[in-house]
């Protein structure tokens, strides 16, 4: 049996249980993870249960549970930080005072690489494509890995919800807008790992979606 050239495994961190993304490349055994927002002791020893040896850092968007602590990792790591847009630096920018509001230690980072739509990451061998998704967070980004038909989308679905969009500049009909025209196209059997709560598929969330189905944003 071929192995994957991509590998996964999720790891709920932090009071809000936020799926942080373990992902290697099974070649080089070289990985990343996507938004590790806090529990690093945790996320650690998973890296080193699967012997993957952690090159950078990518965040989806600057909310906290997702990167109050990147910043920290990375310092203790010795590896970059890429992502998120520069459009949610206001964000990160107020992590440290987030973290006081939520009883959770966040830091400001200044990401090594802002992503743009179009760009692409590495990790080992991998090649991801950028995809900018705002509505949730203006800046917020999605990573999609085409070979393996999976998608790392952060707050901007769910199995059968979608992101908020009642935080200083959310935007609803830009999420809507995200979610058809940016996630929708990437195939309906794209497996998608959301910022919380079990992975889905396209097929799955356009069929039974209550925000978001076809049936609901009038898509046949």
């Amino acid at each position: 049996m071929t192995t994957p050239p991509l590998q996964a495994t999720l790891i709920p961190v932090t009071q809000f249980q936020q799926n942080c993304t373990l992902l290697w490349c099974t070649r080089t055994m070289k990985g990343a993870f996507v938004d590790a927002g806090g529990d690093l002791p945790k996320l650690k020893a998973a890296a080193a249960q699967h012997g993957v040896t952690i090159e950078k850092l990518l965040v989806t968007h600057g909310h906290i549970d997702h990167c109050g602590q990147t910043g920290i990792l990375a310092r203790e790591l010795g590896v970059p930080i890429e992502g998120p847009h520069e459009e949610d630096r206001f964000w990160i920018d107020q992590l440290g005072t987030d973290g006081a509001r939520y009883g959770m230690s966040g830091e400001i980072f200044e990401p090594d690489r802002w992503l743009v739509d179009g760009d692409q990451v590495t990790v080992g061998d991998l090649v991801l494509d950028v995809i900018h998704a705002p509505g949730h967070t203006p800046g917020h980004v999605i990573f999609h890995h085409a070979p393996s038909k999976l998608a790392i989308v952060g707050d901007v679905l769910f199995q059968g919800s979608i992101g908020r969009t009642d935080f200083p500049r959310g935007n609803h009909r830009h999420l809507i807008d995200s979610i058809t025209g940016k996630l929708w196209p990437l195939g309906d059997d794209t497996a998608f790992v959301p910022g919380h709560g079990p992975m889905s598929n396209f097929a799955h969330e356009r069929r039974t979606n209550p925000f978001v189905a076809d049936s609901v944003v009038g898509r046949t």
